[in-house]
């Protein structure tokens, strides 16, 4: 698949189909600034979802990037970093 850009909703469908969601968590809400610890993600469902973006948009993420601090806007950005850094050495 050819992705340009990594969204916020891109995020909450891919983390669905990894890990689903806590009955707590409304992923539909500003979620950007908490973090996933707080979302009620731990580390084998951010691996999963990791591995799950990596698969689908082609590009490689070091697990050191999915730590426990880690914010779906930091994991966006990371993700359109790789995106771009791709494109890049594809041009």
């Amino acid at each position: 698949m050819d992705h340009t850009q990594f969204t916020l909703d891109d995020l909450r469908r891919i983390l669905l189909e990894a890990a689903g969601a806590d009955e707590n968590v409304d992923l539909a809400a500003d979620i950007q600034d908490t973090t996933f610890e707080v979302l009620g993600y731990e580390s084998i469902a951010l691996l999963e979802t990791g591995g799950r973006i990596e698969r689908e948009y082609g590009i490689v993420l070091d697990d050191d990037d999915l730590g426990d601090d880690l914010t779906p806007r930091d994991l966006i950005a990371i993700v359109n970093t790789q995106l771009s850094q791709t494109a890049s050495r594809a041009a």
